[in-house]
């Protein structure tokens, strides 16, 4: 019996037909984002493909824990991911979990704000892995109306006494309070009003904070980090624990919506976090070519302009501020004056040790009612 060769397969002509008229199929490059919800404008990674062809892909998380677990594991597939740079940025360095940054693909990063990159240097020397991307700073969402029924029309409410003094916040606990669900903005609050160092983590400071966060869980609505947008402008929620840029873009959905909800952010007489939101490409990430030519295409001016104006958190860009909205640019929620940022914390990076502490201290507080 002869052996079967393919090449003397005869094919029906109608098929031969349909084979030719099918062409090479390629695989579509696309580039895997891992971000913050609503931290990109509306348009970003639509235009981004236009200009470059690679296909954005976005998953999204609401706390820089769940961000820190999947990298820790490994294998996470995202090419690009949003990191606060302390403690987070920070310990991922230490940890090998970021490849260095290829420069000579990012142009314009030597634009950038000396000041911004100075202070990053600390933790990243030489600006290795870490390109700032937004600037903000944690404070409290009001429903204004909402607490001056509550509290008096002469109460303060650019204070942390409003969640950590235990008469005031029973008063707000029926129009509804939230917390940011991450210890280390928490536990800083709590030391702030305590008139303790912020970034201590002695022991006896620790308990304190942590009594105060107790007594305050009893009139707590909720901990989440990102809730609190859509509550705050729908006015289900009266006093909100949260980032400069959410409670914002809160106060805008409320103007929006017309429906008398007014939003106003506070940054706290004792003190507020001061939060850099930084880029970088994962150690294993599949597609590191894919990610410089994005981190480069935040670097335009116009580009990272425009995500101010939409998320309302400030950049890192002078070359990019004149092509902010003024009305974004003089607010002093989003760019803040130098008197305001004397009251800035920066947050120093815990150790393993001291972090394990403070997330179990913080997992107890959560689980109490």
């Amino acid at each position: 019996m002869p052996k079967f060769n393919a090449l003397h397969l005869v094919l029906p002509a109608v098929w031969v037909g349909l084979l030719s008229t099918i062409a090479p199929v390629h695989a579509e490059e696309t580039v895997h984002l891992y971000n913050w919800n609503d931290y990109f404008a509306e348009n970003t990674l639509e235009e981004f493909q236009k200009k470059t062809g690679i296909r954005p892909v976005l998953d999204l998380y609401d706390n820089n824990d769940v961000l820190e677990a999947k990298l820790f594991a490994g294998s996470s597939g995202y090419d690009v991911v949003f990191p606060t740079a302390r403690p987070f940025g920070a310990r991922q360095i230490k940890a090998g979990l970021y490849q260095p940054l290829d420069k000579s693909k990012l142009p314009g990063l030597d634009q950038l704000d000396p000041a911004v990159m100075a202070s990053l240097k600390e933790l990243d020397p030489d600006n290795a892995h870490l390109v700032p991307y937004l600037l903000g700073t944690t404070g409290l969402g009001i429903n204004v109306a909402k607490v001056k029924a509550a509290l008096g029309p002469d109460a303060a409410i650019d204070t942390w006494a409003i969640l950590f003094d235990p008469a005031q916040a029973a008063k707000l606990k029926s129009c509804g309070i939230s917390i940011l669900d991450d210890a280390t903005e928490a536990f800083a609050a709590a030391l702030a009003w305590l008139g303790k160092d912020p970034n201590s983590r002695v022991s006896d400071d620790l308990d304190a904070a942590a009594k105060a966060l107790k007594d305050a869980r009893k009139s707590i609505r909720y901990f989440h980090s990102s809730q609190y947008i859509s509550d705050l402008a729908n006015g289900d929620l009266c006093v909100a624990h949260g980032y400069s840029g959410d409670i914002l873009q809160a106060r805008s959905r409320a103007e929006e919506a017309a429906k008398g909800v007014t939003v106003s952010f506070q940054i706290p007489r004792e003190g507020a976090v001061l939060a850099t939101d930084v880029v970088a490409i994962p150690k294993d990430a599949p597609n590191p070519a894919a990610a410089h030519a994005f981190i480069a295409y935040l670097l335009e001016p116009a580009v990272i302009a425009d995500i101010t104006n939409h998320v309302k958190y400030a950049n890192a860009n002078p070359a990019a501020t004149p092509l902010v909205a003024e009305a974004v640019r003089t607010d002093p929620g989003i760019y803040p004056t130098e008197a305001v940022r004397q009251k800035f914390i920066v947050l120093k990076t815990p150790s393993d040790k001291q972090l394990r502490d403070l997330n179990r201290r913080w997992t107890r507080i959560k689980a109490e009612r």
